[in-house]
């Protein structure tokens, strides 16, 4: 019987250590991260609080379920299991009942999702690091490790002076209100004992929440116990990836897992319609999707998520949409990094087998290989809208994920926590996916 536990078979390691670069949210090709090289101590250590991105964190969960979908799949658990990452999910039965235990249940009526019947989720760890430095308990699959050794050879201590903040990221903010009274008094915590404001630094979909966050406190609370927000990779116009992950499924490079089975996972979550390219920042003309009948742009999604089968998904976006897509500003110093130089996909082309079939040919424009560097720049405006410093570094060849244990990323964050708060303008050729190598509306 495939059961949850924490043990690792010989073929599910295998599998793992031998998945090739991955350019989507998944983080499973951070697998055995770079040491953090040996660095000189500071002894200045301004509190430092990190939200991880899409799929970025440890999950579990305990099972008393009315039914399942394989007979070898646990009916009950005793004991709490790893959820995300379990390694098991690899194995052919055991990424059926695994979707089974992750997915989400939407309501119309309610507008509110649930966990399937007869599981619970919890997650562990809030406020220390090792769910977020390691997604697995046999630290195989790493994510933030690298960074928290270096923050560790400067003079930060784990679970005290630097802090990890997971969340249940199958669910969009306006779902996960408890997490953000977390937030807060895990910032004003900190704040008490140090005496000193907070950094929050965020990751791809985590710069969203911490957005949001900062977006619904007062600003003389921000004043006060907010020293900046250091954002890494954010998809600030939305990610057009998330286009092709419910449409057609992304395994992402996992040989075990097709596209079509990881797609019934990814379209049960309310995160990925809610990181559909905005309707404020992308022009109302550029295609995303484009099929033998029909090219679908932004003003289309109704009639997209009707034509794959998922209307759940229509109904997802309507009531999260609005949550940071107007990009208001946050209130707060910002330094905001990101890579360019990378071809990204800002289009998917399929033949008449879409909407179950891959896509047969893409179109590129600049970015880090996951998000468009038109998205990720939209961090600029607020430099014209709040008082307060934007700065906004470029990292030309830097992938999406890389950006969390790179040297020289860390190195900046080593400088914007030591107060070198320079602006680092890396100067590159952006081609503006607004401009170049789009797909006329038929």
């Amino acid at each position: 019987m495939l059961g949850p536990s924490c043990s690792v078979s010989a073929t599910a390691l295998d599998l793992v250590l031998s998945t090739g670069h991955s350019s989507g949210f998944w983080i499973l090709n951070v697998v055995f991260p770079p040491n953090a090289k040996p660095v000189v101590t500071n002894n200045s250590t301004p509190p430092l609080i990190i939200v991880p991105g899409n799929l970025g964190n440890r999950l579990e969960a305990k099972l008393n379920k009315p039914q399942l979908v394989h007979w070898m799949c646990y009916k009950t658990t005793s004991t709490w299991f790893p959820l995300w990452i379990d390694l098991n999910m690899f194995m052919p039965i055991g990424v059926d009942c695994w979707i089974d235990n992750i997915r989400l249940v939407y309501n119309r009526t309610t507008r509110r999702s649930s966990n399937s019947p007869g599981v619970q989720v919890r997650v562990p760890g809030f406020g220390q690091t090792y769910p977020i430095e390691f997604l697995d308990g046999s630290k195989l699959v790493g994510y933030f490790h690298t960074m928290v050794e270096h923050l560790v050879s400067v003079g930060y201590t784990r679970n005290e002076t630097v802090r990890g903040a997971p969340y249940d990221w199958r669910l969009a903010p306006n779902e996960n209100p408890e997490y953000f009274t977390m937030l807060q008094e895990l910032v004003q915590d900190m704040y008490e004992q140090y005496q000193e404001p907070v950094y929050l630094l965020g990751h791809s979909m985590g710069c969203h929440y911490v957005l949001y966050f900062l977006n619904h406190q007062p600003q003389a609370w921000k004043d006060r116990y907010i020293r900046g927000f250091i954002s890494l990779g954010a998809p600030w116009g939305g990610a057009v990836k998330t286009l092709r992950v419910m449409a057609s499924g992304e395994n992402d490079g996992i040989p075990m897992i097709s596209n079509i089975k990881i797609r019934e996972e990814q379209r049960m979550t309310t995160t990925n319609p809610w990181m559909l390219p905005s309707e404020e920042a992308w022009s109302k003309d550029h295609v995303f999707i484009s099929t033998p009948t029909f090219n679908y742009t932004n003003r289309d999604y109704e009639r997209f998520f009707k034509d794959i089968d998922f209307e759940d998904g229509w109904h997802m976006w309507e009531d999260t949409k609005n949550l940071t897509g107007e990009l208001q500003p946050p209130g707060v110093e910002v330094w905001c990094m990101y890579g360019v130089g990378l071809p990204t996909p800002v289009t998917y082309i399929y033949d008449k087998g879409y909407p179950n079939t891959d896509p047969v040919d893409f179109v590129y424009a600049d970015g880090d290989d996951t998000v468009d560097s038109f998205s990720m720049s939209l961090c600029k405006r607020w430099g014209g809208q709040q008082e307060q410093p934007v700065h906004v570094t470029e990292y030309r060849g830097m992938p999406h994920l890389d950006i969390v244990f790179h040297d020289k990323v860390l190195q900046q964050i080593q400088n914007i926590l030591d107060g070198k708060s320079e602006t680092f303008h890396i100067q590159t050729n952006v081609i503006s996916s607004q401009k170049n190598n789009t797909i006329t509306q038929k």
